[in-house]
């Protein structure tokens, strides 16, 4: 479910019959076309919207018009109607970004105005953004923050019109300097004594002098809206040259007086249908009908009206020229003119309780009908403003609760909350049901220094109810919010228990937390390493999140198992998975997003495609930052530190590697850290310090990294000590992946230890549980004992394709296998460490044919040296390799990987 989008406020208003044209003001605007904005603020009253609306309707440009109100103050709202509007003359833009508004958590409001500007240049043709009454929305930081990024990156093709009564919180002044501005003020929009005759007698019909016509543009000083009143004022005068002479005062405090006389002036029930009609923002004759012929009105004038017609008193309202507004081309939508609509709430204020015996209990009336004619019509954010103005309480609460789905999960957080905050403790203490709305609400913007005693609050309350469905239900709720706290703290025992509990309590049609409970269920299952159970609630949660329209939850389901499928090895699974994932979310800085890239990321590193997995890296590490999630920023940071790792480039992984564990630290992510560590083991042995290396993975009970230690102590036996119970404990729980790196690392571990036929053994083990996800780099990271063993396995025919793209892959590493005569063999970095000394190109091609089996002799007659010589190299390669006979420098030469 989503957040109705009204389209009458995405109409360009119509203008009245006979409007002036206002030629020289046309003449500005249009010289100011190739400027980036254009400013019209002036007071109310003053004709802006009229101005620009006819002077759009001259130009050949489209136009996308937003009409904002006070309930616009708000950053998701705002953009929702800004992108609406766009795709009034685009719709292809913006359909992935209204879906991201209308959740729980949308994305910050500049990384929406960047998303929709990289669209927007998509549109070839120029065209108009005009925001209307900015002036409701101008005080709110995070919206001009949004749209000062707007005006600084705005593509050629779009230009932007503001218009409002006061001084937007906007770079102006630079605008203006850079000749960027168009700028109309109330003194440009006042109406000339030419102007002024030409409306009154047009368009007003009315006959004056030159005199009486300078006398009112004088006494208004131009201002269009004290000029129809006074105008209004004067139809039927027998004399309306006298009456003019009666105006006094300037035109501020004439504007109540002529309101006074139009209004007395209008039969009892046009005065009527305007007073209880000005509480709406914008209206239909149905909906007027629903204010004038409640059974409740009846006491009150309501029945002299019942016979009486909404339409066609809009239709009389609208000749007559009485400051309504159309909202669409069919005429079916109304507002009054703002200062209109303010005088009359005025007079209603003021004058009910002459209307109705109880003048409060008639505004409050209205409201409710009001409210209850959107609610019938699906306008729930509509009917909730209105049961807020009425102060109903128990109607609002039931309106934010929603129909399966709160307000609250549909883009409306902010007035929602900004209601429940308003309430006072008592009511709030006695609504447990808003309790853990207002408890959803914070934990949604992180607010949850308090949150705990809001539940305890809660559930204080409900233990004393009767324990009914909407008991349990509220109770469950609870526990949702509980689990949900503890996924933000990675406490799987946490997640389980509460997840559980709030699954048994929770309706089995409140899905709205039901499924976000699901997925933190799936959340937990994935750090206990339980994949299967992960799998199936990821997948119950995807469902029922697809089913509700619920766009975080489903991405984050999706999420979940693209993870399993990762791990699972299905790499090419997990990687559709990702893909699909990012083309939802976009740039987008939303959790799931960042994570797609960072999924991909580690699935194009082992297929060793290691440029596509750095893009993909650097995009995870600026979306989490953007986004300001540090815990998932060190996770992509970490990654990028691996990535440096395997490109040998050493000193970059390590400054890399120390951003993210400083995150790490300050986020308290346990986990994090444990693979910070794993990483940083790398780094270590990578810089032939072994000894810190082994500290450093005894500290942090890293049993693999161990396992790499022992074999650059050149200790196999003690590395295949360590292996054999982590494989086992791998095969018990199906971790997959977790399985591959062991059986690898133990391939190696079998190699060095001189035990060719078992290492060749588990590789080919390896390699079947590799191949189907193209699975590279699990294997090159493990170095020589691997390239040894691939090249014994293509002798004997040992899945030869996939063994000819892993020794493809290795030669790219460092040149293995394709070395010049001017490069050394690479010599693995443990073994080095392990020798009196390095052995020369010439010893290592000697000793490989020593282990070839040729004699003395005929190592001589195939490398052209005298048979002293061929000793000579025997005697040096015993030595550096501290043995005597030529089985023992074979053997010690197979356990350091050598040969």
């Amino acid at each position: 479910m989503t957040m109705t989008i009204l389209s009458t406020k995405l109409y360009i208003p119509t203008p009245r019959a006979n409007v002036i044209n206002r030629q020289r003001l046309f003449d500005r605007l249009n010289e100011g076309k190739s400027r980036k904005v254009i400013l019209v603020c002036a007071p109310a009253g003053s004709g802006k919207t009229t101005l620009v609306s006819c002077w759009l309707r001259n130009r050949t440009e489209h136009a996308a018009w937003v009409s904002l109100d006070e309930s616009d103050d708000d950053p998701a709202r705002f953009l929702l109607y800004l992108i609406a509007a766009i795709r009034t003359i685009a719709p292809s833009v913006g359909d992935r970004l209204l879906k991201l508004l209308q959740t729980p958590q949308p994305p910050p409001p500049e990384l929406i105005i960047s998303n929709l500007l990289n669209e927007i240049t998509g549109i070839s043709s120029p065209f108009f953004l005009v925001l209307d009454d900015y002036q409701f929305i101008a005080s709110n930081s995070l919206i001009n923050d949004a749209m000062k990024l707007l005006i600084e990156h705005m593509p050629e093709q779009l230009q932007l019109v503001l218009i409002t009564r006061e001084e937007p919180r906007l770079p102006t002044a630079k605008l203006r300097a850079r000749n960027q501005l168009t700028d109309i003020r109330a003194a440009d929009l006042s109406f000339t004594v030419v102007e002024t005759s030409h409306y009154l007698k047009r368009s007003m019909e009315l006959t004056l002098s030159e005199e009486h016509i300078s006398y009112l543009q004088q006494l208004t000083e131009g201002w269009i809206s004290g000029l129809q009143l006074a105008a209004l004022t004067l139809r039927g005068q027998k004399e309306p040259g006298l009456a003019v002479q009666a105006f006094t005062g300037s035109h501020p405090f004439v504007l109540d007086y002529l309101a006074e006389e139009v209004l007395q002036r209008l039969p009892d029930l046009i005065q009527q249908f305007l007073l209880y009609t000005s509480i709406l923002d914008r209206f239909c004759s149905s909906l007027c009908d629903a204010l004038l012929r409640s059974e409740d009105s009846r006491s009150a004038g309501g029945a002299a009206y019942a016979n009486a017609n909404s339409q066609e008193t809009l239709t009389y309202l609208e000749r007559s020229n009485l400051f309504l507004v159309s909202l669409d081309n069919e005429r079916c939508w109304y507002r009054y003119h703002h200062l209109f609509s303010d005088l009359l709430r005025k007079r209603l204020r003021q004058s009910s309780a002459f209307l109705h015996a109880d003048g409060e209990r008639l505004v409050v009336d209205l409201h409710l009908r009001a409210s209850e004619w959107f609610e019938q019509h699906g306008l729930e954010m509509e009917a909730f403003q209105h049961a807020i103005a009425a102060k109903d309480t128990n109607r609002a609460a039931r309106l934010v609760e929603g129909n399966g789905m709160p307000l609250l999960f549909r883009g409306a957080a902010a007035p929602v909350l900004e209601w429940l905050k308003a309430l006072p403790k008592k009511e709030l203490d006695a609504r447990p049901s808003l309790r853990l709305l207002y408890a959803s609400g914070q934990l949604m913007r992180g607010e949850i220094s308090n949150l705990e005693a809001g539940l305890q609050a809660a559930e204080t309350v409900l233990e004393g109810c009767e324990m009914d469905e909407r008991t349990r239900d509220l109770l469950g709720h609870a526990a949702a919010i509980r689990a949900a706290l503890a996924v933000s703290r990675h406490q799987a025992e946490v997640i389980i228990a509460e997840s559980q509990r709030a699954l048994e309590l929770l309706r089995p049609n409140n899905l709205a937390v039901r499924v976000s409970t699901i997925w933190a269920q799936g959340y937990a299952y994935q750090l206990q390493g339980e994949r299967d159970r992960a799998g199936r609630a990821y997948s119950e949660a995807l469902a029922l999140s697809q089913q509700l329209g619920h766009t975080v939850i489903e991405m984050m389901a999706m999420l979940g198992i693209g993870y399993i499928q990762e791990a699972g090895n299905q790499l090419y699974q997990a990687a559709e998975t990702y893909r699909r994932l990012s083309l939802l979310a976009g740039d987008s800085p939303l959790p799931a997003s960042c994570e797609a890239y960072l999924g991909l990321a580690r699935v194009t590193y082992e297929w060793n495609d290691l440029p596509s997995a750095e893009q993909h890296g650097q995009r995870a590490v600026l979306l989490a930052k953007q986004l300001g999630q540090m815990d998932q920023a060190a996770a992509a940071l970490l990654f990028l530190a691996r990535l440096k790792l395997a490109t040998k480039e050493t000193d970059d992984a390590a400054v890399i590697l120390a951003e993210a564990d400083d995150l790490a630290r300050q986020l308290n992510h346990v986990i994090q850290l444990r693979h910070i560590a794993e990483v940083r083991v790398s780094i270590l042995l990578q810089q032939r310090n072994v000894a810190a290396a082994a500290h450093l993975a005894r500290e942090h009970h890293l049993l693999c990294s161990q396992a790499r230690v022992w074999l650059a102590h050149g200790d196999p036996d003690a590395a295949l000590a360590l292996l054999e119970p982590l494989l086992e404990q791998a095969e018990a729980k199906r971790l997959e992946d977790e399985r591959l790196k062991v059986m690898v690392i133990q391939a190696a571990a079998l190699e060095m230890h001189g035990q060719f036929e078992a290492a060749l053994e588990q590789l080919s083990y390896a390699l079947a549980l590799g191949e189907s996800g193209g699975m590279l780099r699990v294997f090159l990271d493990e170095g020589m004992p691997i390239w040894y063993l691939l090249q014994r396995a293509t002798t004997k025919g040992i899945m030869p394709e996939y063994t000819g793209r892993l020794l493809t892959a290795f030669k790219g590493e460092n040149g293995v296998g394709e070395r010049s005569k001017h490069e050394r063999d690479e010599v693995p970095w443990h073994v080095s460490a392990h020798l009196i000394e390095p052995l020369s190109d010439r010893e290592l091609e000697v000793l490989r044919l020593i282990a070839a089996g040729l004699s003395n002799r005929e190592i001589g007659e195939r490398l052209f040296l005298a048979l002293s010589t061929v000793k000579g190299y025997n005697q040096i390669i015993f030595n550096k390799l501290q043995v005597s006979r030529r089985t023992e420098a074979v053997a010690r030469a197979r356990s350091l990987g050598l040969i």
